[in-house]
């Protein structure tokens, strides 16, 4: 008989599903949205179906609306046994990830998903790049060429805006940013007012505090949602659609990147493979990807945008 002891199965604080499992809770489930909803919530590149959405996104939304409702049935009892006025603050929802991994798309869905079932009717969408430094104060801080690494934020206004939102203001204010103009709008922003619930998507927005002694904007979230995939995978995505924006957006005069509308295919690869390698993947590297495990829930995607599994934090 040996001696040997059997190694203890390896522990894990996520509950890792694969896909055909997580599909099975939307058994029952509604699909809300029609297929032109969706084809206008896609952003550009994502493969995002019928399919995808009533598989992935539709058993997700009602995750979060349940835990929207908890946390609200929580809060207005603690109110009740102090004896106060219930104070109940907007469940804060966080969507991050890399560029061009479709974390925009993702957000907007969830937006739009939550807002149809009955404990969250009331759902805001905030992005943090209206919290990114503008592209004057970025020069004359010499980050223009960082710009979406943690250092080109104004996190203490993005603090400020959530401590508003998660104190009860009557009103919370965002400043608000142009993909057209590459930079913040002035005297124009998003208005957020006591809503069930608010999304905020960036990249990152899952940083740890910078010192002991500072708050973390994730301090501030009651769910997280970190969009993941390989870096190949990413890197390709990307370049699709910088090629894509190309013939797009980038078309008009107006746009920042108009520079780049008349690139030839080589060309505009080339270009798109430079702001890769120079900036977007050293920061997913250094930055992003570090901060996956602070997620509640990861999205694991594979080559073509679809979700492959998912990761829930145990409570």
């Amino acid at each position: 008989m040996s001696d040997e002891v059997a190694a203890p199965a390896a522990l894990s604080q996520y509950r890792d599903i694969d896909r055909a499992d997580w599909a099975r809770l939307a058994a029952g489930m509604t699909q809300p949205l029609a297929e032109t909803e969706i084809v206008q919530l896609r952003g550009i590149g994502d493969r995002l179906d019928i399919d995808e959405v009533r598989e992935v996104y539709l058993p997700l939304s009602r995750l979060l609306s349940l835990y929207a409702k908890s946390t609200k049935r929580l809060g207005e009892a603690t109110s009740a046994f102090l004896q106060e006025e219930d104070t109940t603050t907007p469940f804060v929802v966080a969507v991050a990830g890399s560029v061009a991994v479709g974390k925009s798309t993702i957000a907007r869905l969830l937006r739009e998903l939550m807002s149809r079932w009955a404990d969250t009717p009331r759902v805001e969408l905030v992005t943090t790049d209206g919290f990114l430094y503008s592209n004057a104060e970025l020069e004359r801080r010499g980050l223009m060429d960082r710009k979406g690494f943690p250092e080109s934020y104004d996190r203490r206004a993005l603090i400020e805006f959530l401590t508003e939102v998660k104190s009860g203001a009557p009103e919370a204010r965002a400043p608000f940013y142009s993909h057209m103009r590459y930079d913040i709008v002035p005297d124009a922003h998003v208005v957020v007012r006591r809503p069930d619930v608010v999304i905020v998507e960036g990249l990152n927005v899952l940083q740890p505090a910078a010192t002991p002694n500072d708050v973390a904007v994730s301090d501030l979230f009651d769910f997280s949602v970190f969009v993941d995939a390989d870096v190949e995978h990413i890197q390709k995505w990307y370049v699709d659609r910088f090629l894509a924006l190309r013939k797009g957006s980038f078309s008009n005069p107006h746009s920042y990147f108009n520079v780049f509308a008349h690139l030839t295919d080589d060309e505009a690869e080339t270009t798109a493979m430079g702001y890769w390698n120079d900036i977007n993947m050293p920061n997913l590297v250094e930055n992003v990807m570090p901060t996956k495990h602070r997620a509640t829930l990861v999205l694991r995607k594979g080559a073509d945008h679809s979700v492959e599994r998912v990761s829930l934090r145990k409570l």
